[in-house]
């Protein structure tokens, strides 16, 4: 249900963003203040993607040390079992 949801907020930025770039693209401006002010906005838009990937990567490592350390007490507990069975 998360993924769905952050699947939907991705297109939605993304088409925030096509339709931002279309708008300058007939805005009254001239080629050039175009240019760039959209290479600003892509410089932007990458330095918000890359956060974006450190927060996903950093609560992934907390996940996966989380679940490390749920089965290891998962297999010390199986370990006391089979102790516990073959005395």
């Amino acid at each position: 249900m998360t993924n769905n949801r952050s699947d939907k907020f991705l297109w939605l930025l993304a088409g925030l963003g096509i339709g931002a770039g279309v708008a300058l693209l007939f805005a009254p401006k001239s080629g050039r203040e175009t240019r760039k002010y959209l290479k600003g906005m892509a410089d932007e838009s990458i330095d918000r993607v890359r956060e974006g990937g450190h927060e996903v990567f950093e609560k992934g490592k907390g996940y996966y040390e989380k679940g490390k350390t749920v089965v290891d007490e998962a297999l010390e507990f199986v370990d006391r079992g089979k102790k516990a069975v073959f005395k």
